[in-house]
C-alpha cells in the first residue's frame, strides 16, 4: 500500500477516463425518462391500481420532482461502565480470585453489591468537554 502521492506529478489515476458504457446506460435510461414519468403518472391516477402500487408511483414522482426528503438521524452518545477483573500477579491469586468468584455466585446476590475483584472502568464521549 502506497502512502502519500501514488502516481507521479500530472499522471492519472484514471488514464481512460469513466467507462463510456456507463455514459450510454445513463443516456439511454435519460431519453426513456418522460416515458416512465408518464406511467407512473397513469399508475398514481388509476383507480384499479393496487394502494401500494399508487404510492409507490407518487413517492417516486416526489422523489424525482422535489428530491428524497434528508433523513435525520438522532444518536445519544452516553458513556458506559464496564466492570473489568482485577488482574493477578501470580497464579495463586487467580485460583483464590476463581473461588471466591464462584463462591458469590453459589450465595444470593444484593443487587447494590458491587464484585470487590473488579474495578471500574468509565468511557466518555471525546467530544463531550
Amino acid at each position: 500500500m502506497t502512502i502519500g502521492r501514488p502516481f507521479e506529478k500530472g499522471q492519472s489515476g484514471n488514464p481512460g477516463g469513466r467507462p463510456k458504457e456507463i455514459a450510454e446506460v445513463k443516456e439511454l435510461a435519460r431519453e426513456h425518462m418522460p416515458a416512465a414519468i408518464n406511467a407512473l403518472v397513469s399508475i398514481v391516477n388509476n383507480p384499479k391500481a393496487s394502494d401500494a402500487a399508487r404510492v409507490s408511483a407518487a413517492t417516486a414522482l416526489l422523489d424525482r420532482g422535489y428530491a428524497k426528503p434528508q433523513q435525520h438521524i438522532d444518536a445519544e452518545v452516553g458513556s458506559y461502565v464496564a466492570w473489568l477483573p482485577r488482574p493477578n500477579d501470580t497464579a495463586e491469586e487467580w485460583e483464590a480470585a476463581v473461588k471466591a468468584e464462584m463462591a458469590m455466585q453459589q450465595r444470593p446476590k444484593l443487587e447494590a453489591e458491587k464484585p470487590s475483584f473488579s474495578h471500574l472502568l468509565e468511557v466518555k464521549d471525546p467530544t463531550d468537554s
